[in-house]
């Protein structure tokens, strides 16, 4: 007769009972995507960091290089402009990195503009001033240029990167007009060559559908989409 290995616990004490009968309205569920005891997957893969913030990771110096937008108008909400506000020896604003965007920004190409704030640099893909909106060819684009910056200068890793949806400022849109899902941006990225760690934005932290923590997905996702299981 074979019996179940004892569950550990997570939490000390009762923790674990307590926190099954919190009422959570942030809460995601993160599915594995492979089996136990696997053997070494030999696949590049993004991280994508459900449940950290980006801001406190940058400040805690975990990465060299940032990988966000920036526009040539306006950057007052933009991630940009709250980390170099954050940053204790950056000696960037919102007016000089819009300033500095309007002088390098192109008609219909994208361009990855370098702003060095002492603590990490920020590779920020600056939209087309012809394009109303980022358009996920000009994601792929930048990251291309940026994989490549990197590549040439390694000392640029740990990177990390923003998800780009729900942004404000710099709204991107799919073929459509509409915003493409996280799986399309993940696409993008990783098409273009990068493998840095990706920070889903916060209010995706609510999804309602199971999520995974790497990317490229699992064959597993493809095969439900086909029918099996």
């Amino acid at each position: 007769m074979t019996t179940e290995p004892a569950r550990g616990q997570i939490y000390d004490g009762d923790g674990d009972q307590l926190m099954e009968g919190v009422d959570h309205n942030d809460r995601i569920i993160i599915l594995p995507d492979s089996s136990e005891g696997r053997k070494q997957d030999p696949t590049e893969r993004l991280r994508i960091m459900w449940g950290h913030w980006l801001l406190d990771d940058l400040l805690a110096n975990r990465y060299r290089s940032l990988v966000c937008a920036v526009n040539a108008d306006d950057n007052s909400h933009g991630f940009i402009t709250q980390l170099a506000d954050l940053l204790p020896t950056s000696q960037w604003s919102e007016k000089t990195i819009t300033d500095y965007a309007r002088h390098l920004v192109q008609p219909n190409t994208m361009t990855v503009v370098k702003f060095d704030m002492d603590a990490v640099e920020v590779l920020a893909l600056l939209r087309p001033s012809e394009h109303e909106h980022l358009a996920v060819e000009d994601l792929h684009h930048g990251y291309k240029i940026v994989t490549e910056m990197i590549r040439r200068r390694p000392g640029r890793m740990p990177s990390a990167s923003v998800c780009f949806l729900g942004a404000h400022a710099n709204v991107l849109s799919d073929d459509g007009g509409a915003e493409p899902s996280f799986e399309t941006v993940l696409r993008a990225m990783y098409d273009a060559g990068y493998r840095g760690d990706v920070y889903p934005s916060p209010w995706m932290w609510s999804a309602t559908t199971g999520v995974f923590a790497r990317y490229p997905f699992p064959d597993s996702l493809e095969r439900m989409r086909e029918g099996g299981f």
